[in-house]
């Protein structure tokens, strides 16, 4: 069997893949690639990154490098939204609420005062 060259062995994937509809492009050597899982974050060092453009979108490729840490994901805690007594006050004045529906209402829309108060208008109606 004749060994073939790098360029052509190239040369032969860049025709099986053009007859597949798909391009291979290598983007060259990463930094850091970090991958972040759900229970894990995987990163990893000088791989090559190499990207398959398709139909349906592209696909990235890592080859090599060295994995420099594989640790468990950390949940950021969020922090409810405590709406301030002022803008309850805002709130159920302007809508025409008690405080209690003004506040549930500030707490659904984020703190939008505007929001809040269309809302409790809207089921008014």
């Amino acid at each position: 069997m004749k060994r073939l060259s790098p360029r052509e062995l190239r040369r032969m994937q860049d025709r099986m893949l053009s007859s597949l509809g798909l391009s291979m492009e290598e983007l060259g050597t990463a930094k850091e690639v970090t991958i972040q899982l759900e229970n894990k974050i995987i990163r990893i060092e000088g791989a090559t990154v190499v990207y398959i453009d398709s139909p349906t979108g592209r696909i990235y490729q890592i080859v090599g490098g060295r994995e420099i840490e594989s640790a468990p994901a950390v949940e950021v805690e969020k922090h409810a939204y405590e709406p301030t007594p002022e803008d309850v006050a805002l709130v159920a004045s302007q809508a025409g609420v008690d405080e209690e529906a003004a506040r549930g209402a500030l707490i659904e829309a984020g703190g939008d005062l505007a929001r809040a108060i269309l809302s409790l208008k809207a089921k008014k109606l």
